[in-house]
Parts: C-alpha cells; structure tokens; sequence
C-alpha cells in the first residue's frame, strides 16, 4: 500500500533531479552526489563530462584539474580521487566498460551499496536491492519499516517488505517524499499521504488522546 500510494503521487523520476545517461555516467555523477545537491552535481557535469567523457580520459586526468571542476560538489578532493581511481579501475580490468554486477561494482574507488544499487537499477535496469540514503533511512524509520540502523540492514527489511520489480523505484520516491513531505526535522503529518501506515503519526495521535 506504501508503494501504491507514493506511485500514484509523485513520479518515476525525481523530478528535478539528476538526469542520467550512459552507465559511466551514471557512476560519476552517482559518486559526485554524496553528501550534496543535485543541483550542485548537474552544474559541474557539462564541464566534466565535456573534458573526460570515457573511463579511459578520466583516468588519465590529472586529480588536481578534476577537483577543481567538481568543488561545488564538496568533498571535491576525495571524489577526486574515487572518479579517477574508479576509472582506472574500469580502463584495467573491466575492459573499459562500467561493470554490471554487484560485486564488480563494490570493488570501485568510493562505490558502497548504495551507489552501486543506483548504478544497476539506473544503467542497467537490475535491481539488486533498494539503495539507501538519508531519506530512505528516515523514513522507514518513521513508518516503522524497521528499527534498524545501519544501512545494509535497513535494506534487507525493505527488501522483504517491497516486492523485487519496485526495488528500483523505492529510493526514488522516498526521496521525492522526503523533500515534499516529510521532511527531516519538521515532518509534515497533516498532509501526508502516509499517516494510515505511519508509527511515527500514530505515536502522535496516542500521546495527544
């Protein structure tokens, strides 16, 4: 029902968000986006992609010329060095071609679960679990999903609560949520659409009876 009712409110995409292409694509801006906006990640990534359009150009950047491009990012030194290391990696063993497997993935420069779920579901269209960020935590929290807190295990309880065709859109519209609604800090229960699954809301109503 949680599915249901978010599918039917926002849609497939995050509207404003970024807008991904091929699959080292994908992987860049995947990494670029950690711990900032997508905004700052769409305005460094004509420049960047312009300058280093394959595995093979990035890998041969020089780290302090890419920093520069992608500041606005934060962080902008260690991603840096993830996206060249990443692409080295790629060039070496993988033939120059974005892997399409899990394991394959994780073994990149700054590629955890989260990242590599992302890259699957968006440039390969495989679901291998539900990528977990900031809003997909607080959120499932809130409804009471789980109680955990840890990331990969937070996955395994939404994995076996969501059926494996949506696994790719979860993360996509808990975000769009969390940026409309339920936003961190000052959740907005009087107009979410989620309150008849919530613990958080029906914790809220108990104290106030």
């Amino acid at each position: 029902m949680i599915y249901h009712a978010l599918r039917g409110r926002y849609p497939p995409t995050i509207e404003n968000g970024i807008s991904y292409g091929a699959p080292f694509e994908v992987l860049v801006l995947t990494i670029l986006s950690a711990q900032t906006t997508d905004h700052s990640v769409e305005a460094v990534r004509p420049l960047l992609l312009a300058r280093y359009p394959t595995p093979a150009a990035l890998a041969a950047a020089d780290e302090e010329a890419v920093a520069a491009i992608i500041r606005p990012t934060g962080f902008f030194r260690v991603k840096a060095r993830h996206i060249i290391g990443a692409a080295r990696q790629i060039t070496d063993t993988f033939g120059g071609e974005v892997p399409a497997d899990l394991d394959k993935l994780l073994s990149l420069p700054g590629v955890g679960k989260k990242t590599a779920n992302i890259v699957l579901s968006n440039a390969f269209g495989i679901d291998e679990g539900i990528a977990v960020d900031t809003h997909v935590r607080r959120i499932s929290r809130l409804l009471g999903l789980t109680d955990e807190d840890d990331p990969e295990k937070i996955e395994k309880d939404l994995t076996a609560l969501f059926p494996r065709e949506v696994w790719g859109e979860v993360n996509a519209l808990f975000v769009q949520h969390g940026r409309a609604v339920c936003v961190a800090g000052r959740p907005r229960c009087d107009v979410c659409l989620l309150t008849p699954w919530c613990r958080h809301f029906r914790r809220g109503v108990q104290e106030k009876v």
